[in-house]
Parts: structure tokens; sequence; C-alpha cells
């Protein structure tokens, strides 16, 4: 992704701003989705301990309304994208239009490869794509990091920060709104259930195909991919005070960065009883809490990282953040299991059965890092 792609996975000419607390955050990011979220239910296993079965309830989605740690993976990419944006931002408006259509066709190209990418990854798990039109699935993660990016990049490019600002206060109110009023409800369960919720009515009207597991709502529907740019605004937000702040010494940075993510938080849970904290659903405090919680992650990997220069820890999560999409859509069309299990079988059979689990998850993970470091290695980004 050629905007949201790290700069210091950049084999480019041009130097940009370069943060590798990024790159290693969006590496974090991914770790628990390419399989370190089975780490603590092996945990569990060896020890039997009821910490670690805590964290493991923490590495599955909310059921519906609440918040896990894993519901935070999604929402703290799109975060990431935005930031990557405010670090280089790029106003388009007052150019000639010769020089604006290479970066419209790229944010064009970017967003249709990103949708088509989505679909064949909803389809990859060996089941393989569909050839009906009725029977694909055409929301997706990607479809929706695509689209938040789009319109992100759309406002970076041709308004202000202050704009920028309004449209943010603007959509999470007004989506709020309808949430709450609902013009268009399947039924009257209520408003922030999965039937009466103005997300399923809407689904079911304009999104085409099928529906993630046959549900009323999709949780990459049409209406709550639009709180979804605001994660992004956040990060772009972000990305501008990195670069454009003129106050002094850098510590005093992650100190507005780690209050401002508090206040979100606490905004988004002071809201919630009467918006609910939902991801299905991507309700205004969700995007709150999760815009909170990801700007206290990076106020703590910019700290320790780009400010403290404490960056050796982070080079395997470095390494994945360099080709994170590509190993996201490896997760849907590898088969990574039966390569660990082909290459380590024998080692992991040798451990007592309650450590075997866990020598799996780290089988596992070995293989799918020690590719992503080849290419490192070899400075091969994919970008897209």
């Amino acid at each position: 992704m050629n905007d949201t792609q790290p700069q210091a996975c950049s084999n480019e000419k041009k130097q940009k701003v370069r943060l590798k607390s990024l790159d290693a955050l969006r590496g974090f990011d991914m770790f628990w989705i390419l399989g370190g979220e089975a780490i603590f239910a092996a945990l569990v296993l060896l020890t039997g301990w009821s910490g670690f079965k805590w964290l493991d309830t923490q590495m599955h989605h909310s059921p519906w309304h609440g918040f896990t740690f894993y519901d935070l993976i999604f929402p703290l990419f799109i975060f990431l994208s935005g930031v990557a944006l405010g670090l280089s931002p790029k106003r388009l408006d007052k150019l000639p239009m010769r020089e604006r259509m290479p970066l419209y066709q790229h944010g064009i190209k970017r967003l249709a490869l990103l949708l088509l990418l989505g679909m064949v990854y909803n389809h990859g798990w060996g089941t393989g794509f569909p050839m009906a039109l009725g029977d694909i699935r055409y929301a997706s993660v990607l479809g929706r990091i695509a689209f938040a990016w789009f319109f992100c990049a759309l406002l970076v490019w041709h308004t202000s920060l202050r704009t920028q600002v309004i449209f943010t206060v603007a959509i999470l109110v007004g989506y709020s709104l309808l949430q709450l009023f609902p013009f268009l409800t399947l039924d009257n369960s209520g408003a922030f259930t999965a039937t009466g919720s103005i997300n399923a009515a809407i689904d079911s009207l304009l999104l085409p195909g099928v529906i993630y597991q046959d549900a009323a709502v999709d949780p990459e529907g049409i209406l709550s991919t639009i709180p979804a740019v605001v994660n992004g605004l956040f990060g772009v937000f972000v990305g501008h005070f990195i670069v454009k702040s003129h106050v002094k010494g850098e510590g005093f940075k992650v100190a507005v960065m780690t209050t401002l993510g508090l206040a979100l938080l606490g905004i988004g849970w002071l809201i919630s009883p009467i918006i609910p904290v939902n991801k299905t659903l991507w309700t205004s405090s969700f995007v709150l809490v999760t815009s909170g919680w990801s700007l206290l992650l990076l106020a703590l990997f910019y700290g320790v990282i780009d400010v403290m220069r404490l960056s050796r820890w982070a080079f395997p999560f470095i390494v994945i953040g360099c080709n994170a999409i590509v190993i996201y859509l490896a997760t849907s069309i590898v088969n990574w299991q039966y390569t660990a299990d082909s290459l380590f079988g024998g080692v992991i059979k040798w451990f007592p059965v309650s450590a075997q689990s866990l020598i799996a998850v780290i089988a596992l993970l070995l293989v799918q890092w020690l590719v992503l470091y080849w290419m490192y290695k070899r400075s091969i980004f994919i970008k897209v």
C-alpha cells in the first residue's frame, strides 16, 4: 500500500518522514491475525493459570455490545493508514489538473484493487471464488480499509485541517442520530439490535451478494463504513501533529498523545449507555474507544522506539509491518498450518502433550515470519 506503507520499509530515493514506531505497531497489529491470538489458549492448556484465561477472552470479538482487544485490530489498522497520510499531507486543490491526475488515478486504482483483494480473501479459505455474482461476499475488511483511506485522502488533498475536524464531528454526530432514530428497520427489536438497526435495513436493500454468515447485518456493511473514516481521520490528525507541531521536546508530544487518547476513551465510554460500544454496528462510541486505544498504543510505541531510540525489540514486528497486506491475504489463500506441521511436526510431537499446542502456534508464526523476513532482507515490499 503506497501511502500506508511504512516509510522505514520504502526503498524510494525520496526521503519522507520515517517512523519506525508506525511500522512496528502495524506489525504488532498483524501479529495477532497471523496466529498470535492462539498463544493464550495454548498457555491455558499448559499452565491452567486464570490470567491466561482472561487474556484468551481478549483474543475473541465481542458477541455484540462490549469491547475486547481483538475488536481493536481492524480499527487500529485504519488509524495507522491515516497516520501515514498525516505525516506527509499533500494539498492538490490548487495544483493544475495534469499534476493531480497521477494521484487521483493511483487512489482509484488502489481502491478498486483492495476491493477485489478483499473479495478474494473472503472466499479464499479452501472454497474457491464463486462464479455466480449473487454468491460473492462483496463487503470485506480490505474494502473498508480501502474506502476509509480513499475518503481520508480526498479530504487531506482538498480541505484544511479545520474542515477535516468539522467532517469528523459531523460524521460522529450524524451517524449517532441515524442509529438512535432509524428511519428504516427490518423490525422493532431495537435500534441497536442486529435486525432492528438501520445498518441491517440498509444492507438488506443495497448490499449485493451474500452477507457474512447470513446474518441480518454485515460487520463490513455499507452504512458502518462511514464512521470508519473517522478512525482514519484521527490518525491523520496525529500524523499531522507529529510532523507539524512546534512544541519543544518529543516527550511533550507523547504526553499530549497520551492525554488525548485517554480523553477519547473517556468520551466513548461516557456516551456508551446511550450509544453502545459495538464493533458490528461500528457505533460512534466504538470509534472513540478504538481511536483512544490506537492513540495510546502509538504514543507508547512512538515514545519507546522513536523518542527513546529503543527499537531492537520491535524488529520482528517491523518485518511483519513492512508487508502487512501480503501476509494478511496469505492467511486466507495459503495453508500455513500444513506447512508448519510439515516442517516442525516431529519437533512438536517431541514435547509433552500439554505443551504441543503452544509449540504448534510458535511454529505457525515462525514459518510466516521467515517468509516475511526473506522479503524484508531483499527489500521486497509489495505496494498496492
